[in-house]
């Protein structure tokens, strides 16, 4: 696992970063999201030992990060650095000798992951033949060619089509199925909800919101319900403590004051007749990251 606690940065007189912690686990996709400048990049650098922090301590397993230990990490940084000329097998394979695979095995080991991101026919073609797109996966495969233990990804996702999107998203899933912790930073909002176990917000420099997806959710759902009945819900728009947020013939979308309401609603319309539905409307992470850099 890796940990970050109490990260602190500044350059000058401002401060980037100010107390950022949180723990990017085995097994799970975290998403690192937040507006341009919030501190995205410069966490994952220090994370990485780019940076240096001013203050606070990066451990992985419990333990500081050494050397040797980094070497065990993948890293696509914002800024791609692939080599424009070579080969794109030619360049993976190569970049997986350099983690000290034997030849044949760089070379079927970075075949068979470009492969899985949808470049199996540009093998031969040379790096600045590929659109942005594809450039792009390449990049990706370079910083998953040799197996790492933490996988941190710059905005993975930015110029991608949704194909490309679902290939990728394939290939993290499948590696942190295999025990891989990986933090990705994405402004593609609905991509990290779709994908992520657990999030991280950030904004201004600081941790906003962090935890599991669905406790988040749940965090942030607040009062609002939905309702779906056979009859009309009209009368929902007098009730005492409602607010009416979206309405239609049979089914409502409401806030209201407290949670003794939500139930005083409920009994009414079972009252009234048949209810196909009553729950809580849990946000979405848009909601949720409006809501908490505000």
């Amino acid at each position: 696992m890796l940990e970050l606690s109490g990260i602190t940065k500044s350059y000058g007189g401002r401060r980037v970063l100010d107390d950022v912690g949180f723990a990017v686990r085995p097994e799970r996709l975290t998403g690192f999201v937040g507006a341009n400048g919030a501190g995205k990049t410069t966490t994952m650098r220090i994370a990485l030992g780019v940076l240096d922090a001013d203050g606070g301590q990066v451990l992985l397993d419990g333990a500081p990060i050494g050397d040797t230990d980094r070497r065990r990490f993948g890293y696509m940084p914002e800024e791609r650095g692939l080599y424009p000329k070579m080969k794109v097998g030619e360049q993976i394979a190569y970049l997986a000798r350099l983690h000290g695979y034997p030849k044949a095995d760089a070379t079927a080991g970075a075949t068979d992951l470009l492969e899985q991101l949808g470049l199996g026919e540009r093998l031969n073609d040379k790096v600045e033949t590929l659109s942005l797109g594809n450039q792009q996966r390449a990049q990706i495969a370079a910083a998953l060619v040799h197996d790492p233990q933490v996988l941190i990804l710059d905005e993975p996702f930015s110029g991608l089509d949704p194909l490309a999107v679902d290939a990728v998203a394939a290939v993290l899933q499948e590696r942190a199925a295999r025990g891989v912790a990986v933090l990705f930073s994405s402004h593609q909002l609905d991509v990290v909800e779709r994908l992520c176990d657990d999030l991280v917000i950030i904004a201004g420099g600081t941790i906003r919101a962090k935890g599991p997806a669905d406790a988040l959710r749940e965090e942030y759902s607040g009062q609002r319900y939905t309702l779906t009945i056979a009859g009309d819900a009209g009368w929902l728009r007098a009730e005492p403590g409602v607010s009416v947020v979206d309405f239609a013939t049979g089914s409502a979308v409401f806030d209201v004051d407290e949670p003794a309401t939500a139930q005083r609603v409920l009994a009414r319309a079972v009252q009234a007749g048949p209810v196909h539905s009553f729950a809580p409307q849990r946000p979405t992470l848009a909601q949720i990251f409006k809501e908490v850099i505000q």
